[in-house]
Formats: C-alpha cells, structure tokens, sequence
C-alpha cells in the first residue's frame, strides 16, 4: 500500500485538480521521508502540466490529517549517529514546505482531525486551508525536546500579541474558529462538505483565469452554509488572549512558567499548558523563546534555512532523542531531560544550538 495517493479529477471542461492524499492512517499520517519523495516530483509534473488548474491536499481517515513528522524514524537515524540523513529528513521536509509556500497554483488543504508539527507546516503551505469541528493544530515539539520548526519561526511571530510565543511554548491545541481568527485556517466546513467541495469545484468555469477566485467563492459559500456547526465550538485562545499576554509580559521564560503553574487549575485548556509545560523539556522551552525572537525579522526563506540548523543542532545535542524515546518509542513518560529547570539551562548549551555544525547548510540554495 503505497503512503501517498494521487488523483486526477477532471473538471466538466477539461482541466483537471490533483489530489494528494496522505494515506498512512496507522501513524496518523505521520510525514515520512517516502512520503516526501513521492509528493515532490508530483508537484513538478503538475506545476507544468497547463491543464492542472488547483491541487487538494488531504488525507486518509478523519481522525488525522498529519500529526507531525517522522519523527520515531528521524529517532532511529540519530540512534544510529546518521546525521548526514537525518539532516537529509529535515532538509526534504522543509524543501517542501517551502514549495508548498510558493506554489504557483492553488492548493486547498482540507485540515481535519490532527494537524501538528509538520502537518501544520503543510496546511500553512497552501493557499485555501480548511478546518472542521474534529480540527486540532499545534506545535508541540516542546514535549520531544525540540522546536516548533516546519516554518513556524515565520508564523507564530505572526499571530496576535504573545499568541505564537505561547502556542510555541505550550503545544496548546487550536481549535477551528481559533484557528480561523489566527489567521491559520481560512474556511470552517463540515466534515461532511468534503466531497460536496469537489463536486462543486468540477462543475466551475475554469477557463476565466482566476484560479484563486473560483476557489474562494466555492469555498466561502460552503462555509457560510456550514456557520451554524461551528457556534458550539470552543474559543479558548480568544479568551485567554488578555492572559497570555499578561503571562508573557516581561519575555522572561522563568518568570512565564513561573506564572503559568501559578494560575488555579480549573481551566481544562490552561490545565493542559501547565502540564505540558511541567513536564517538557527546560531546555526547549529556553531555545523556543530565543527562537521566536531571533527570527522576527526573517524572511521565510531565511526562516527555514534558520530551523535547519536549530533542527541539526537539536538531534546532536541528546535532548530530542531523549524526548522521542520518552514519549513514542519506550512510552514511560518519563523523560530524563539534560536541565531539570529553565532557571538552570545555560547560556553556552542555548547558544551552541544556534551555531551551524556543517560549512554549509543544507538549505542554502533552497
């Protein structure tokens, strides 16, 4: 069974919209590097192909969309000291994020179910990105010892406020009309729209010239249909945005943590970020802060070219392993991280994850 599907749905006059659909539900769809692979010459031939008029990227299964990368198989690489491949992984996964991000063609994006790490850096990729009421983004890399990565050095530091920061730091999950107030989903659809959404995109007039637009009408008139759905759905970053805030206010990660486990625990939402952030790695938490603040000024390019070194440095340094085989491969749950507070991690171990460990970096002529 091959991990990537793709169609080809002809459109009543002709042209044609490709489909990709992830297709490893048993990983939840988990981004490999065989998936990788296949994804990118696909987007070649379809990029030059003059009758493809928009791509759907999707997947098998409603509970995920893709919940993160590989990352149990980028373990096993580190197990085995293959850096050179498993530089190699986050080259490629980032290769194709960027591609994503500067498609000449339309992509939707239908993000049910999971949408975490790297499944988070496709959606954001496409250009029409679609929640439901099962959708659940995050980014959180802080629970392996890692870094919100996949781009999101660019779009965290573009969120409201301390939002991206606190996103980042706390892996909290997003829900769909968060996610569209963020500026991190463009459409809430049923579940049940999925397929009425294509057959209405194969019976459009696509010789007007205005992908995009065709795309959006179709799109923004299924959503206004499917508005009464999303009225119970829960809004818990727009509520706490004041707090956040507040929490944040001083850019101090000790004094944030500080505060944070401080707050009274009878807020399910704000009760997940405590424990989250009790039991992450100190050491990402320091590196995700810095992170967030070195890279407000980069362009998105030199936004991936920046991850893929914190990315390098993360799977030398013993603390993403650790991560991984705490959580996904042994499952104890009980990480023995390098720094058992932010108070105590170092300003040489912080600074060392910042320094390039090749001549060259693998993306310098992404």
């Amino acid at each position: 069974m091959t991990c990537v599907i793709f169609r080809e749905h002809t459109t009543q006059d002709g042209y044609v919209i490709g489909e990709i659909c992830l297709n490893s539900e048993r990983t939840l769809n988990a981004l490999s590097q065989e998936m990788i692979g296949l994804i990118q010459p696909q987007l070649d031939v379809w990029q030059e192909n003059p009758r493809v008029v928009a791509l759907l990227l999707d997947s098998a299964g409603d509970k995920s969309f893709c919940a993160g990368g590989d990352v149990v198989g980028a373990w096993r690489l580190i197990e085995q000291e293959s850096y050179a491949e498993i530089d190699e992984y986050f080259a490629a996964e980032y290769r194709l994020d960027y591609r994503l991000q500067t498609y000449p063609k339309p992509i939707i994006c239908w993000g049910g179910g999971y949408v975490m790490g790297g499944g988070l850096g496709l959606m954001n990729g496409c250009s029409h990105r679609v929640v439901t009421p099962t959708s659940r983004l995050a980014m959180p890399e802080v629970t392996i010892g890692l870094f919100p990565d996949v781009g999101a050095s660019y779009f965290l530091n573009r969120l409201p406020g301390k939002i991206g920061l606190f996103l980042g730091l706390t892996g909290s999950h997003v829900q769909a009309m968060d996610a569209l107030w963020l500026g991190l989903a463009d459409y809430a659809l049923r579940m049940d729209q999925r397929q009425p959404m294509l057959e209405q995109l194969l019976v459009q007039d696509w010789n007007q010239g205005d992908n995009q637009a065709v795309i959006t009408r179709v799109l923004s008139e299924l959503a206004v249909a499917a508005q009464p759905v999303f009225q119970e759905i829960v809004t818990p970053v727009q509520q706490h945005q004041s707090l956040i805030n507040a929490l944040l206010a001083d850019d101090s990660v000790k004094d944030f943590v500080d505060r944070l486990l401080a707050l009274p625990a009878d807020d399910p939402w704000l009760a997940r970020a405590q424990q989250t952030v009790s039991q992450g790695s100190p050491l990402s938490l320091c590196l995700i802060a810095e992170q967030l603040q070195r890279a407000q000024s980069l362009s998105l390019k030199a936004v991936f070219q920046f991850e893929m070194l914190l990315a390098a440095q993360c799977c030398r340094q013993g603390e993403f392993v650790e991560g991984v085989r705490a959580l996904l491969v042994e499952k104890d749950k009980s990480p023995k991280w390098r720094f058992a507070s932010v108070e105590s991690v170092t300003k040489d171990v912080l600074e060392s994850h910042f320094q390039p460990p090749w001549t060259v970096n693998p993306l310098a002529t992404l």
